[in-house]
């Protein structure tokens, strides 16, 4: 979890930090004894269950088992990954952060003045967009419901007919020609010199989550073909890892736990500047694992309004199989023929939307019904294609019920017995994966937790004497449960190297997300020993841990016993009684 910051840092970041400070100013957290408690943000519930330990530095709800350090509440809560926050927690404490290995000074240079470029580009465009030459573009965008308030809120402009008039705005203010070409501003003339790459064209600035330029798209006026042209990528902009509006729209995403995806950038403006504040455009690209990974840290629920055409089916069946990757929940909205979400809203009005949103089917009836209008399911070979494309996406899920569920129902709705089905699927798993009916039918959980052990780790934590006692009579390996025993050699492990033994620490190198949240719940045990009981409970622990032990390896003899036996390996059987014998002493 630590990537490449270095240990000594995020140290000296979260000892620095309060978690109580930074968690409280998100949500109300009220005093329960050396504790904090308050109503879990990340799960609905009527009874606080979220405990926050200044002592510790740590939090975990008993609700919904989510649980971690500061670091963890603040990917958890604003969304974001792990350098992300230590980036912010580094912020607010003081500690400055040494630069990424791979970011040289030549490449940090550059991408800085990429930024610089893009915004005085911008700035540029908007400024031309208010000027007196620009009273057509102005209107264009004022009958498209685009008010001014919308235009400054999307830092819109207009790119002059010129062909270099972006080149003499950006030298003018110092910049090569060079630099210029490097943000994809401006394009090589075949016989020298340079021409910009926009030109009579309404600009629309493409922001990443921090509200920095990337690139600008720029469409059209009229019907002349291409209706658009996007910045080309460089070394700030690539496209398959951003999504438009997402900066704006990130809040609204968060609180209603849901996004409408759209395809261009006015389909995501006027529904936006209409009300609909959590949406988001792909930019008329088809959509990547890393703009889904994306989303996925606002929400799991997704509705997608591509375009009602050929091209924008396929890109919404493209994206589905995505989405069920990344165990998120997809519904498509379907409008009418040639209609797209910016005309759409502008002929019917917002509320229409709205309600298509709300209309929208599942993927499972959405696919099937865009496969069932290219392949006839009354001929036997049109049966065959929409099952072989069903169970593309059907095996892509993760949940061996949801998988069961889906090939039950597309078995009636093409009439195929759902045998014939199974056995297809077996056909369109990836290589190398193993098909089995068995596959589909839900795993058992991971047994509870034993209270012995998960109350020794709390002691260990609680006084780092013990642990230094214990570590020559205890190993990782006597601890039945292992998670348990994880957790026990990263704590002998720190210990051994002398690190500070900290739970708001230690959590960054648990593996796991189960096991982070064993760790953490055993932190918030509650503290009912004197120093008069703590060293017999202490001792009864061990004894009971290593009895544990024993008679799991007893077991294992009598087992292996067993079988050599079976087998008639007379020279094994004797190795394995005597081994049997020695336990038997040594208990």
């Amino acid at each position: 979890m630590t990537g490449r910051i270095p240990e000594n840092i995020l140290e000296d970041v979260l000892s620095r930090t309060n978690i109580v400070e930074v968690i409280s100013g998100y949500i109300p957290l009220k005093r329960a004894g050396r504790n904090f408690k308050a109503l879990c943000p990340f799960h609905h519930e009527k009874t606080p269950s979220f405990m926050v330990s200044p002592d510790r530095q740590i939090y975990h709800c008993f609700g919904c088992q989510e649980s971690g350090n500061a670091f963890k509440f603040l990917m958890r809560y604003e969304r974001m990954d792990f350098p992300e926050a230590v980036e912010l927690l580094a912020k607010k404490a003081g500690v400055v952060l040494p630069k990424a290995a791979a970011m040289d000074n030549k490449t940090e240079g550059l991408i800085t003045q990429l930024y610089k470029i893009n915004e005085l580009a911008a700035l540029f465009y908007a400024g031309y967009l208010n000027s007196a030459e620009a009273a057509k573009a102005k209107t264009y965008l004022l009958k498209r419901g685009i008010n001014e308030d919308a235009i400054k809120l999307f830092k819109l402009g207009l790119a002059p007919d010129k062909w270099d008039g972006l080149i003499n705005h950006l030298r003018s203010k110092g910049i090569g020609l060079s630099l210029i070409e490097k943000a994809g501003l401006i394009l090589p003339r075949d016989g020298g010199g340079y021409y910009d790459r926009f030109r009579n064209r309404i600009i629309f600035p493409v922001f990443d989550i921090k509200s920095r330029i990337l690139g600008f798209g720029a469409r059209v006026m009229d019907e002349a073909l291409p209706k658009y042209i996007n910045s080309p990528e460089t070394a700030i902009y690539i496209k398959g890892k951003n999504l438009y509006g997402l900066n704006l729209s990130k809040e609204g995403i968060r609180d209603s736990d849901s996004v409408i995806i759209v395809e261009g950038y006015l389909d995501f403006i006027t529904p936006f500047v209409c009300g609909v504040k959590n949406i988001i455009a792909s930019s008329g690209t088809a959509l990547t694992l890393d703009q889904v990974r994306l989303l996925k840290r606002y929400t799991h629920n997704v509705v997608m309004v591509y375009d009602a055409d050929q091209a924008g089916e396929l890109a919404t069946l493209r994206a589905l199989d995505i989405f069920i990757e990344e165990d998120m929940q997809v519904k498509v909205a379907a409008l009418p023929k040639a209609e797209d979400p910016d005309s759409f809203v502008r002929k019917y009005g917002i509320d229409k939307f709205k309600d298509a949103v709300h209309k929208a089917k599942g993927l499972f009836e959405y696919k099937l019904e865009a496969l069932r209008s290219r392949f006839s399911p009354k001929e036997i070979e049109g049966k065959r294609m929409i099952a072989s494309k069903m169970l593309e996406t059907i095996s892509k899920f993760k949940s061996p019920i949801l998988i069961s569920e889906y090939v039950k129902k597309l078995a009636v709705e093409i009439d195929v017995k759902e045998d014939a089905l199974l056995e297809e699927m077996g056909k369109v798993k990836e290589p190398g994966t193993k098909f089995e009916r068995g596959h589909y039918f839900p795993q058992k959980g991971l047994a509870a937790v034993n209270p012995t052990e998960k109350l020794l780790v709390k002691l260990m934590l609680d006084d780092n004497d013990l642990m230094n006692r214990l570590k020559e009579t205890l190993g990782p390996d006597d601890f039945q449960d292992p998670r348990i025993a994880n957790i026990v050699s990263v704590m002998y492990e720190h210990f051994k190297q002398g690190k500070t033994i900290g739970a708001h620490l230690l959590v960054n190198y648990l593996p796991e997300e189960d096991i982070s949240r064993i760790f953490c719940e055993s932190v918030f045990l509650p503290d009912s020993l004197s120093e008069d009981n703590k060293e017999k409970v202490i001792s009864d622990c061990v004894n009971r841990i290593k009895s544990e032990r024993l008679k799991v390896h007893k077991k294992s003899l009598h087992e292996q016993i067993k079988t050599a036996q079976q087998a008639g390996d007379k020279e094994e059987l004797n190795r394995l009684v005597a081994e049997f014998h020695r336990l038997i002493k040594k208990r």
